[in-house]
């Protein structure tokens, strides 16, 4: 099962493909959007070479749990993309996911690294990898009982 991640945001959204089998992903690519909207052909080219079963969007959440400003622009964002492309789409908890993907991208490539566009794509891929051990995890659960 192929799952695909958006890490929302206004200017810039990252995107992350991964599987079940592995429960893996990694970085694709970052859009640029205005306004939280990116180029949606580009989205559909993505969606139509994968083929995703889901599509996880990150939900920014303030660390007590409460909605932020672009909380909000992200659940839209994920309607969207539910209505357009007629797919499953699930919100994903992403809190802390940038610093992680800060962390990740420093210890491989180093400071200048983290001034390029990659924290995105990287924090996509922590919310999908997130997200499939969270669902399988459940899954099993039940399995189990």
């Amino acid at each position: 099962m192929i799952v695909i991640a958006f890490d929302f945001g206004i200017k810039k959204i990252g995107v992350a493909v991964g599987e079940n089998i592995t429960k893996k992903g990694r970085p694709l690519n970052v859009l640029n959007a205005q306004n939280g909207h990116p180029n949606w052909s580009v989205v559909k080219k993505i969606i139509q070479y994968w083929q995703p079963k889901y599509i996880i969007v990150g939900l920014p959440l303030n660390i007590n749990g409460t909605k932020q400003d672009i909380t909000n622009q992200s659940e839209k964002f994920a309607n969207l993309l539910k209505y357009k492309f007629n797919i499953i789409v699930k919100m994903h908890d992403e809190r802390l996911t940038t610093v992680e993907a800060k962390s990740i991208i420093f210890k491989k490539d180093g400071f200048k690294a983290l001034k390029q566009d990659k924290i995105h794509s990287y924090a996509a891929t922590i919310i999908l990898e997130s997200w499939l051990n969270q669902y399988f995890s459940q899954f099993s659960n039940l399995k189990n009982s």
